[in-house]
C-alpha cells in the first residue's frame, strides 16, 4: 500500500473522530487528522535532525527536528509515536516516547491537524529509512537553533519546535 492510500481518521476541531479517508485525500481536501512528532535525543542530549526525501507525500527536500507522521486509523496517538519514531530512526527496542502536549497545527491555506508532541533518548545506533530520510546527524540544540535561518523547515515541526520551547520554558 502506498503512503497516499493509508487509511486516517478524520477529526473535529476537539479532536473527535468524525470520519475516515485515504491520505491523499485527506491532503488534498484538507480534512483535519492526526499527526505524532517525537523529539529524539541521543545518550549527549543531542538532537536527531533530518531531511526529508523529495518523494515525501508533504513538505518534500525539507529539513526536521522531529520524527513522526500520521496516526492511522483507529491507532493511539501513543502507538503511533512508538511506530513511528522506530521507523523513521530504522530501530527497534526504543523506550517508548514521553508524551509532553497537544496541538491543532492550521496553516491558514487548508493543511490542519491536530499534532501530539513527544520526547525520547536514542540510544541505539540510527538507521533512518532511506525512502523517508535523505540526510541526518544528532546535533547540539545551538547548531539547531543557528540553522533556523539558513535551512527550509517542514512548517509544522517549526511550530511543534517553537512550542516545545516554551513548553519547556514555562517549566
Amino acid at each position: 500500500m502506498s503512503a497516499a492510500d493509508e487509511i486516517l481518521d478524520i477529526v473535529d476541531e476537539h479532536d473527535r473522530v468524525v470520519g475516515r479517508s485515504r491520505r491523499g485525500e485527506a491532503y488534498a481536501k484538507g480534512l483535519r487528522h492526526r499527526c505524532v512528532f517525537i523529539e529524539a535525543r541521543d545518550s549527549e542530549g543531542r538532537l536527531f535532525v533530518h531531511r526529508r526525501t523529495p518523494t515525501k507525500l508533504v513538505f518534500p527536500s525539507r529539513y526536521d527536528m522531529f520524527v513522526g507522521g500520521v496516526v492511522g486509523a483507529g491507532e493511539s496517538y501513543d502507538d503511533a509515536a512508538l511506530r513511528e519514531a522506530e521507523e523513521e530512526l530504522g530501530v527497534s527496542g526504543l523506550p517508548r516516547p514521553t508524551y509532553l502536549f497537544k496541538f491543532l497545527y492550521d496553516d491558514g491555506a487548508g493543511q490542519t491537524w491536530w499534532s501530539a508532541v513527544y520526547e525520547v533518548r536514542c540510544e541505539l545506533p540510527v538507521r533512518p529509512q532511506p525512502e523517508e530520510v535523505a540526510w541526518h546527524d544528532f546535533l547540539p540544540e545551538a547548531e539547531v537553533e543557528r540553522r533556523l535561518a539558513d535551512w527550509t523547515w517542514v512548517p509544522d515541526g517549526l511550530a511543534a519546535y517553537e512550542r516545545l520551547k516554551a513548553h519547556r520554558a514555562a517549566g
